[in-house]
């Protein structure tokens, strides 16, 4: 099994683990500390897509993987995002997941406040993720893996 495909198999076990913690857990318990979980499977699965684009690209010597991380997201959404349609909105929803992960990663404090989950940065910023926009971060992901599977298949 070639690496990409690999990856393609991880974002869709992700992201139907989120899509069932989103749609059948989450009103089943309502603990709002939950969606924190959820966004880190949607997370995984965005990551996921965005490394098979990129190993699959790189397959076909389309791109030049980098040993940075950075330098690698840089190349998805500059030269290769744009071949598997994406949208310019869906591209910044991507790279806005990724921010908001390494944001929830770095983050000093979070904490529960009126249905909302709310991460506070060391400066003192303060994002907050709720029902809304897990579920609007869902379905960017799963319009991003028909998007990938679409081109992958038809090789």
């Amino acid at each position: 099994m070639e690496k990409y495909q690999q990856h393609l198999q991880d974002a869709i076990k992700s992201l139907k683990l989120a899509d069932h913690m989103t749609y059948v857990t989450f009103p089943l318990i309502n603990e709002y500390r939950l969606l924190l979980k959820i966004f880190d499977e949607i997370y995984k699965s965005v990551i996921n897509n965005v490394n098979a684009v990129l190993c699959y690209e790189y397959l076909y010597k389309r791109i030049r993987l980098y040993d940075n991380s950075e330098d690698n997201l840089q190349t998805f959404s500059d030269r290769c995002a744009k071949n598997y349609s994406l949208s310019n909105e869906q591209i910044k929803k991507i790279l806005e997941i990724i921010d908001l992960n390494k944001k929830h990663k770095k983050s000093a404090m979070e904490f529960v406040k009126k249905e909302k989950v709310v991460i506070m940065s060391e400066g003192l910023g303060v994002k907050t993720i709720d029902l809304y926009l897990i579920k609007e971060y869902l379905l960017v992901a799963k319009e991003f893996l028909v998007c990938v599977s679409k081109k992958v298949a038809d090789k």
